[in-house]
């Protein structure tokens, strides 16, 4: 079925925000569990006993292959259809959940958090694609992405929160195990609800582009990884790399030769697509920063519980909720380049602000820079998410919603690099030279703030004080340097925001009609 669009059945029509409901419950297990896991390392640790190398895969094993194959599932889902591989995506999800929380041993729950990759790589970009297909009015569908976003920020911040609560009063299989009833009532659902939607299927799909763009995906991002966690010039490192860059660049290359891309390059030269993949980079990059040092703060610096640490992050959360709400009428009336330059100079004033944070609590200030920073980032997100969805046609509704995801997963890779390692740069050597602390003490109270303490509480007398006032200083110096650079980051995504259109009418909202008419869309009742 070609050349004329068919219209969301009536179905889809009276139905559309409860499949707002269930694809932003799918996308709300997925982000919690890129966070949920934090919190059990200890617990998975005592329990399990996996050595380093085991530990570290544990950890990274979901986000590795979850980025590396959202190029391949979101291209695939407008090929043989979104809501397709979003059910295959629940299920595999839901299933992976139960072999992940009984796993009896490490190697057995690093398969089933690669398996959590896969599935949340066929639901991410399957949920906002089938967004710009179930909301074809863009007023709707910026809400409905503004709510979209908004689940998936806050989804991420509670995961550690939802972690220790139930690490209080059950094992760690339950940060797992909590997914299985959910995807069990989304699977039915979605099934029920959501309309299918393919793009132009004709022609073979591209297996060899496909592996060589996840293959060269999971290179460079575990590349970037390692770089992140002080592995930077090892063998693995470069060797990762080298094969990552290759693999990609043989991916282009095979790209814009064929055909039937599995990748339109092109759209990259449009201005709204690619100056919002890049905003999302920019965002992500420069805020990771604050990932980085925020619980470490709350916690060891000041010495709040858990509990109160998750209280003072609330603001954060609540207000992203407010601009995820606000979105759609902040665009009508600012447009896409005032919207994203001004949530990115709202979000570097959030940042500039907390640099004044010390080692003695400042609750207000705390409270006003989380607020602006929640508000700000969800402003930027939401724009730059919303101009790169409406740019794209309808037919490659899922490759546009895959390259945002996987824009944002390369943006946190390399902020966790850059970034940790301006703070790593200025925190080491500070505690390392702590007079009377012996070299390998010293050395381990080089690594973290959290270690150096660990040091103190071993030692006694002024030595520990010493090294215990010592660490949270350099901490607290290095955590003012890293947020520094976020806000010049987050400064340098502002200026890149003015590429973007001035108006929501002026990004091709309605690309569909590029050349003249609509682009072949299908449209099936569940």
């Amino acid at each position: 079925m070609s050349g004329v669009p068919q219209p969301a059945s009536p179905a889809t029509e009276r139905n559309r925000w409860t499949v707002l409901v269930v694809l932003c419950v799918s996308l709300f297990l997925v982000a919690v569990d890129a966070t949920v896991l934090h919190v059990a390392v200890p617990a998975v640790s005592e329990d399990l006993r996996p050595d380093g190398v085991q530990l570290l895969w544990i950890v990274d094993a979901y986000p590795l292959v979850c980025a590396s194959l959202l190029i391949l599932f979101g291209s695939l889902g407008d090929r043989i259809g979104r809501r397709r591989v979003l059910l295959l995506g629940c299920a595999c999800f839901g299933l992976a959940s139960a072999f992940a929380a009984f796993a009896g041993g490490p190697l057995a729950l690093i398969v089933a958090r690669a398996l959590l990759g896969a599935g949340g790589a066929m639901i991410m970009p399957a949920t906002l694609s089938i967004l710009r297909q179930v909301f074809p009015d863009r007023r709707e569908r910026a809400l409905a992405i503004g709510i979209w976003s908004a689940v998936a920020a806050v989804g991420a911040a509670i995961g550690p929160l939802l972690g220790g609560l139930l690490l209080e009063h059950f094992w760690w299989g339950s940060v797992f195990l909590v997914n299985v009833p959910l995807m069990a009532v989304c699977l039915p659902v979605a099934r029920l609800l959501v309309p299918e939607s393919t793009g132009d299927g004709s022609g073979p799909f591209d297996v060899t582009g496909a592996l060589l763009a996840a293959t060269g995906l999971f290179s460079a991002i575990l590349a970037v990884k390692r770089a992140g966690g002080g592995d930077l010039v090892t063998p693995g490192t470069l060797l990762a790399a080298a094969l990552g860059a290759a693999l990609l660049v043989t991916f282009v290359r095979r790209q814009r030769a064929a055909e039937r891309p599995l990748l339109d390059l092109s759209a990259f030269a449009r201005p709204a697509f690619g100056a919002s993949v890049g905003c999302v980079v920019l965002t992500v990059l420069a805020l990771v920063g604050l990932a980085l040092v925020a619980a470490q703060y709350l916690q060891l610096v000041l010495g709040l519980s858990p509990l109160q640490t998750g209280l003072r992050l609330l603001p954060l959360s609540l207000a992203a909720i407010a601009a995820g709400l606000l979105g759609s009428r902040m665009l009508l009336w600012l447009g896409p380049r005032a919207m994203v330059a001004g949530g990115f100079a709202l979000t570097a004033l959030a940042v500039f602000l907390l640099t004044g944070l010390d080692d003695t609590d400042r609750p207000l200030l705390l409270g006003v820079g989380f607020v602006l920073l929640g508000f700000g980032l969800e402003t930027t997100l939401f724009g730059s998410y919303e101009s790169l969805l409406s740019d794209a046609p309808a037919v490659q509704a899922g490759e546009a919603a895959a390259v945002g995801e996987t824009a944002y997963q390369f943006g946190a890779g390399i902020g966790i690099a850059l970034l940790g390692s301006v703070m790593n740069a200025l925190y080491g050597p500070a505690v390392r030279s702590v007079d009377g602390v012996a070299p390998a003490d010293a050395e381990a109270a080089g690594h973290s703030l959290g270690e150096a303490l660990g040091v103190a509480d071993r030692l006694e007398g002024p030595v520990a004080e010493a090294l215990r006032a010592s660490a949270r200083d350099a901490f607290v110096h290095g955590m003012r340097m890293t947020l520094l650079t976020s806000a010049a980051l987050l400064l340098v995504g502002a200026l890149a925001a003015l590429r973007l259109p001035r108006s929501p009418a002026g990004a091709a909202d309605d690309a569909d009609a590029a050349g003249g008419g609509p682009l072949p869309t299908r449209v099936t009742r569940p």
